[in-house]
């Protein structure tokens, strides 16, 4: 099963994606008497995720196939939610990746950070290089969304707390890393900064996660791209990993790395592509030089 939240009637709903087009969770409800969560970090929260997506394939697909679709194509994408609890990051978890940048040898502990939810941005909303910035990087990954509320899981069972995954757009302004690697957090915690969506797509959807291309892909042209097989940490091993350092909790989301990252400036498109997925795409401007000035006046 495929979600999407959509803007419709000014406001951001949950929607189930067929072969037609999106189908608002809210139509479901009217039509069915069900009563699904009408935002999608609301059935993550509420635990609906299972049965909903149950629901779909069996007794609910005939009255799915009846109910009038949006057109992906008219359709207005939101992100998929706007606050997870938590956004976490890993770096250099591809090895051509991790060969390039000399660090962090496969036995080792991967490089993580944490990204703030006013980073958060959708599809089509624009990425903002801060005025005073320099370099700036936008890195296509793949992100694992938490289904289930979890705490030290063994690598064997970390499927069991995924909902899915999502496409997203790690962001990182590289003067600022560059001066000193402890500021990796700080460079990457600005607004718009972190770019997820279109759609979650739930792990029935998704028949072997290994053969999963990944591409950072700028203005139209493919820059990096590599298949998920070539992670150092595999998903299980990294959903483990932060299991162990903090519980993680329904709408989470986890970035599992780039193959390569792209520097981006005003009128770039950046892109994350997956194999099967719906492309998730954001053009670049640049913050007004007097923005910084007015801030400090």
């Amino acid at each position: 099963m495929r979600l999407a939240t959509i803007v419709s009637g000014g406001r951001e709903e949950a929607a189930i994606v067929t072969g037609a087009g999106l189908v608002p969770l809210r139509l479901v409800n009217e039509a069915a008497g069900t009563g699904w969560s009408e935002e999608l970090l609301g059935l993550l929260s509420r635990g609906e995720l299972d049965a909903l997506e149950s629901w779909s394939r069996g007794e609910g697909a005939p009255l799915l196939r009846r109910l009038e679709a949006i057109p992906a194509s008219e359709a207005v994408y939101a992100p998929p939610y706007r606050h997870p609890r938590k956004i976490w990051g890993i770096g250099a978890n591809y090895r051509a990746k991790a060969a390039d940048m000399k660090v962090t040898p496969p036995d080792a502990e991967p490089i993580c950070f944490l990204k703030p939810d006013t980073s958060l941005i959708g599809p089509g909303d624009a990425i903002v290089v801060p005025a005073g910035s320099g370099r700036v990087t936008a890195e296509a990954e793949l992100g694992i969304v938490i289904g289930r509320t979890c705490k030290n899981v063994p690598e064997a069972e970390a499927e069991r707390f995924v909902a899915g995954f999502v496409a997203t757009l790690d962001m990182t302004d590289q003067d600022i890393h560059a001066r000193n690697p402890r500021f990796l957090g700080r460079s990457k915690s600005f607004d718009t900064f972190f770019s997820f969506g279109p759609e979650l797509v739930t792990l029935q959807d998704v028949r072997d996660s290994e053969s999963l291309r990944v591409e950072t892909v700028l203005n139209g042209q493919v820059v990096h791209g590599a298949f998920v097989a070539d992670m150092i940490y595999p998903l299980r091993q990294v959903v483990a990993y932060f299991s162990r350092m903090a519980t993680l909790l329904p709408g989470d989301v986890i970035m599992t790395g780039t193959p390569g990252s792209v520097e981006i400036r005003e009128g770039d498109l950046a892109e994350c592509r997956i194999g099967g997925f719906a492309g998730l795409a954001n053009p670049v401007v640049r913050e007004p030089e007097d923005a910084l000035l007015a801030a400090l006046s």
